[in-house]
């Protein structure tokens, strides 16, 4: 069975919903009349009922205030406060009569100038000063054709002694490099010479019989391997050494070290060709010098060594 609804409960609730919603109703038009209270009326209630200031919820905007004298000043413009209106007046009609009116002055016409008439021409006009005019500028003409001819003139000649001088400055450089190249050509000649007159000495030293067979002659004593082989293979070795050495002209600043020469020959001793090794320390003079002394020492050793001849032969020149 289903409970009933009790009437007075019903009532109480009715009642609290009607009073809550009266005293909503109330606040909002509470805070609606707050809102169109002033700051000041605010200020003044809490000032009269002995409030403190923090207590205020809504604060006025304090004026400027900056220390010192106050200024007195008149605004202009739209800040400014509006001029009073001047008092209704009635007209008063005005008897006095108005000034006679007075024409203006007339205008001045500017005076007309003054022409004076031309002389008239000659009739017989002076056919000699006309003349005098013509050749005066005639004359003229032909000063400054004379003149402009004098500084052409003039100009081409300080030309030509400029190249003058050029070109003698240029044939006392030329005289000098022809100079310098006869000396060098005589101190290499004198120097060929010399090393000539070395050989030739050389060469006598060596013509001398030493009691050995007749092998090419080197400088000193050489039988392959420092002495120590005597087979043929070291005798053909050495003559190629002394072919070489005999017929070799030492650059300066050659070093005393070995340099392998790669050379390709026919039977008989004729090159084809002369290599120096790369790893030759000699410098490209010092290469060179080699490779010419085995070209000039051609044939090389060949009758008596047929049995140990080599078509390649890596050669070692010791200097």
């Amino acid at each position: 069975m289903a409970p009933r609804n009790n009437p007075d409960s019903n009532r109480q609730g009715t009642s609290f919903a009607v009073v809550v919603s009266a005293i909503l109703h109330l606040g909002i038009v509470g805070f609606l009349f707050l809102a169109t209270v002033s700051c000041t009326t605010f200020e003044n209630v809490f000032a009269a009922l002995h409030l403190p200031d923090g207590w205020n919820p809504i604060t006025c905007a304090k004026p400027l205030e900056l220390p010192g004298e106050p200024i007195e000043a008149v605004l202009i413009g739209p800040t400014g406060a509006p001029p009073p209106k001047a008092p209704k007046v009635k007209p008063v009609p005005d008897s006095v009569p108005p000034p006679p009116s007075v024409p203006p002055p007339p205008t001045p016409t500017p005076p007309k100038p003054t022409t004076e008439p031309l002389p008239p021409p000659p009739e017989h006009p002076d056919i000699r000063d006309q003349e005098r005019v013509v050749q005066d500028a005639a004359q003229k003409a032909e000063d400054a054709k004379r003149e402009q001819e004098e500084k052409q003139r003039q100009r081409q000649a300080d030309l030509d002694a400029q190249a003058a001088k050029q070109k003698a400055e240029q044939k006392k450089i030329d005289d000098l490099f022809q100079q310098l190249d006869k000396a060098s050509a005589a101190t290499k000649n004198q120097n060929t010479k010399a090393k000539q007159a070395q050989q030739q000495l050389a060469d006598l030293k060596n013509a001398s019989d030493n009691g050995l067979p007749d092998v090419p002659n080197a400088a000193q004593r050489q039988t392959g391997n420092a002495g120590k082989d005597d087979s043929l293979l070291a005798q053909y070795q050495a003559a190629i050494q002394n072919a070489v050495t005999q017929n070799w002209l030492r650059p300066d600043n050659m070093p005393s070290v070995p340099c392998v020469v790669h050379i390709v020959q026919l039977p008989g001793g004729d090159v084809m060709s002369a290599k120096v090794d790369s790893s030759c320390p000699y410098d490209e003079p010092g290469k060179r010098s080699i490779e010419n002394a085995v070209l000039r020492a051609q044939p090389l050793p060949y009758k008596g060594f047929e049995s140990v001849f080599q078509r390649q032969i890596d050669f070692t020149f010791r200097p």
